[in-house]
């Protein structure tokens, strides 16, 4: 098939550091071209990738020198891009949230978006009202039962490349948090159970320059550290590489998210090299952690600080496992091409019934007038 794939800006493809989204996009693309799709990627130009790269925007937004507002105009142009070559594409692919959605009546390809984030919002709700009939992919069961009402066409787990990642049989000395230092992501819980297990914490994060990540390292986590902070060493934001060898020498990842995580990339990249997870059960989670298996699924600090010192108890091969049955990007892969197949041959049959009635293809979408030089 001829696939687009209309990635977020915020990164580039692959993210040179943290960025979940623009990963998951990245193995994809990669893994359809693999198949013998052709694939054009709308991204950032410092992307990296065996696609056709159309660039958007001349580098990652977070990265640039040059601040950016509303990096939703940026996405919007990107889609535009993509729809306007027409019977260049059978599916146009957006991961740009909503932003999709709004461009689809004009796109003579099928267009289907994966959502990304959290729906349990008032914004989510009021976007699915206002396109019903949008082709929507989510990325697992919980995001997708704050919205039971949309056009859902596909549920998605994410799935990565597991053959080059390291595996570790043996059981480490520290714990690890990776992710961003929010709310959200409460490392303040994590830094409290390393410290009652008696064991060593490590930090893979950054402290974002948003206002609120910023009051919670200062109101939260500065405080805590001082009090609870030996034994606990802050890494900052790493690469891919350094992240799977982190993964690989700890005893555990610690997940402690507080919020409805729509899927929780962090963990099956951490059980993909044979570390188990300790996650609150909120959002995907349990989707994701077998309990007892892969990891444990724990509903308060005390549950927390219990499973660290069963861990020993878990079959690091069998975290591995996990991976390897459900969360690879060949069935990542398998899944969309179902989903683009369906959408595709659908948009077929409607072609043909148009042609039968004597319709030019595509008269019943808007049409874009042309774009401004």
């Amino acid at each position: 098939m001829r696939i687009a794939q209309v990635a977020p800006l915020h990164e580039s493809i692959p993210p040179a550091r943290y960025g979940g989204t623009e990963r998951v996009v990245w193995w994809l693309l990669e893994e359809l071209i693999r198949r013998g799709h052709e694939v054009t990627l709308f991204a950032s130009g410092d992307s990296r990738t065996s696609a056709r790269l159309v660039p958007t925007w001349p580098g990652a937004l977070r990265l640039g020198k040059e601040a950016i507002e509303d990096a939703g105009v940026l996405h919007a142009a990107a889609v535009r891009r993509a729809i306007e070559q027409g019977d260049a594409f059978d599916i146009v692919h957006t991961h740009v949230d909503w932003i999709g959605p709004a461009f689809a009546a004009y796109s003579d390809a099928p267009l289907v978006t994966t959502l990304h984030g959290r729906l349990d919002v008032p914004e989510a709700q009021v976007m699915s009202t206002a396109f019903p009939d949008a082709s929507l992919v989510a990325i697992s069961r919980s995001q997708r039962s704050a919205m039971p009402r949309a056009n859902w066409v596909g549920m998605v787990h994410h799935g990565l490349p597991l053959d080059p990642l390291p595996f570790s049989g043996e059981r480490g000395d520290y714990l690890l948090f990776v992710g961003r230092i929010s709310r959200a992501k409460r490392p303040d819980l994590a830094v409290r159970a390393a410290h009652g297990a008696g064991l060593p914490l490590k930090i893979a994060a950054k402290v974002n320059g948003n206002p609120e990540d910023r009051a919670y390292w200062e109101e939260v986590m500065a405080p805590l550290l001082a009090t609870h902070g030996d034994g606990v060493q802050l890494l900052g934001e790493i690469g891919d590489g350094e992240k799977s060898a982190l993964m690989a020498g700890a005893r555990a990842t610690l997940f402690p998210a507080d919020w409805p995580e729509p899927f929780g990339l962090v963990a099956i990249e951490s059980m993909a090299v044979g570390t188990p997870v300790i996650a609150l059960p909120n959002g995907a989670l349990p989707e994701i952690v077998e309990d007892g298996r892969s990891g444990f699924l724990v509903a308060s600090l005390e549950e927390m600080i219990a499973a660290i010192r069963s861990t020993d108890a878990l079959d690091r091969r069998e975290c591995r496992e996990v991976v390897r049955e459900r969360f690879t990007v060949e069935r990542m892969a398998d899944d969309y091409e179902q989903v683009f197949e369906r959408l595709a041959s659908s948009c077929r049959s409607e072609s043909a019934s148009e042609a039968s009635a004597g319709v030019p293809r595509g008269a019943a979408r808007l049409a874009l007038s042309p774009t401004a030089t």
